[in-house]
């Protein structure tokens, strides 16, 4: 995925859902998510930014559980 199509993506979401600051955004250590224009957007609109651990798939598996829980019970 390239950087530019994240940021986008970013900010389409941030336009839509207008999310609080101080929203917790997780993401794995992808280059698009590491790199400087994501995280200074992601520092402007107040996010606290969390990523999964250096070479630890494992890290999001909680993460990923609690969301496909709140999507079933959305549905």
């Amino acid at each position: 995925m390239k950087r530019d199509l994240a940021i986008r993506a970013l900010k389409m979401a941030i336009a839509f859902r207008a999310p609080p600051k101080g929203c917790i955004f997780h993401s794995d250590r992808g280059s698009q998510y590491c790199s400087h224009d994501y995280q200074k957007i992601l520092r402007r609109h107040g996010f606290k930014a969390s990523m999964s651990g250096k070479g630890n798939c494992y890290d999001d598996a909680a993460v990923e559980t609690f969301i496909k829980t709140i999507k079933a019970e959305l549905i």
